[in-house]
């Protein structure tokens, strides 16, 4: 016995633009029919939210699942899962396709060799699709938008939910956070941690979906834009702030990176800012205010 509700929708190559869309979306329970073998041409989020059952991969290979679970079901590759036939499953699913895949996968947000990722809460992910049968309501004229945009926050939720990285992973994150501003190789900052560069990468890759290089230099850029926005300091302190001795390479980097250099950012950030920058702290009872031009 199971029940089961699902909706489809056609995007139009409009919404495709926004670069991800929903295609549909489905809530499940109890002792569902086996799905598979079969291979789609679109991504699909099976989020287990409670019981267990089975996958099995292109090879035969069997993968045991117990939620709270996601399975990643991604184009062209083969595949086939059940629920356990007794105790059956509750499952969330949402169909989705779009050019921000790629770069969801290159960040790591969706994992095309692991079709199994334990979470360590499926509660994010539900809310998220819960938002998508909310929209699904038949006649809601932003339906294609609002699905588009509440995959988004699924696929945000699945990564921050995931079992492998809640604790560990987070915390070499957190320390390479703390010491992303030293002088330090990729080496180096694995030594100060224990672990070999490779042990760093796979941490990283795993926590953060990039190399630690990337992640650091998302840190220090970070950094030297508030700088660059909320101070007066030369650039080539900037520099040295965020751990560059070499203003000059800096330079070069945050313009490669940012698409500006650093002194044209920070016109431009004063030019944005009516009023420009304090360090004073606003009563909360009388927050600031940017009053409307004279015309």
């Amino acid at each position: 016995m199971y029940h089961t509700w699902m909706r489809y929708f056609t995007p139009s190559p409009v919404h495709h633009r926004l670069g991800l869309v929903c295609l549909g979306v489905g809530l499940q329970h109890g002792q569902l029919p086996t799905v598979g073998p079969r291979v789609l041409d679109h991504h699909v989020a099976v989020v287990i939210g409670a019981g267990g059952g089975w996958y099995r991969d292109a090879e035969g290979h069997r993968t045991t699942v117990t939620a709270p679970a996601l399975l990643w079901l991604v184009p062209g590759v083969a595949h086939h899962y059940g629920a356990d036939p007794e105790t059956g499953w509750d499952e969330s699913f949402v169909d989705f396709t779009g050019p921000a895949t790629a770069t969801y996968t290159e960040l790591g947000y969706i994992e095309t060799g692991r079709p199994v990722v334990p979470l360590a809460d499926a509660a994010g992910a539900r809310a998220a699709v819960g938002r998508i049968v909310r929209a699904a309501r038949r006649g809601n004229p932003l339906l294609d938008v609002e699905t588009g945009a509440a995959v988004h926050e699924l696929l945000v939720a699945l990564r921050r939910d995931r079992a492998d990285t809640n604790a560990e992973g987070d915390l070499v994150l957190q320390a390479l956070a703390r010491d992303a501003f030293l002088p330090l190789s990729v080496a180096e900052h694995a030594a100060r941690h224990g672990m070999s560069a490779a042990e760093l990468r796979n941490a990283v890759r795993r926590g953060a979906g990039c190399s630690p290089k990337d992640y650091l230099l998302g840190i220090r850029l970070g950094r030297a834009k508030e700088l660059l926005a909320a101070t007066e300091l030369p650039v080539a302190a900037v520099a040295r702030r965020v751990g560059y001795d070499d203003p000059a390479y800096f330079s070069r980097l945050f313009t490669r990176r940012v698409g500006t250099a650093p002194i044209r950012f920070r016109e431009r950030q004063g030019r944005t800012v009516p009023g420009g920058w304090s360090d004073r702290v606003p009563d909360p009872d009388h927050p600031p205010t940017i009053a409307t031009p004279s015309p």
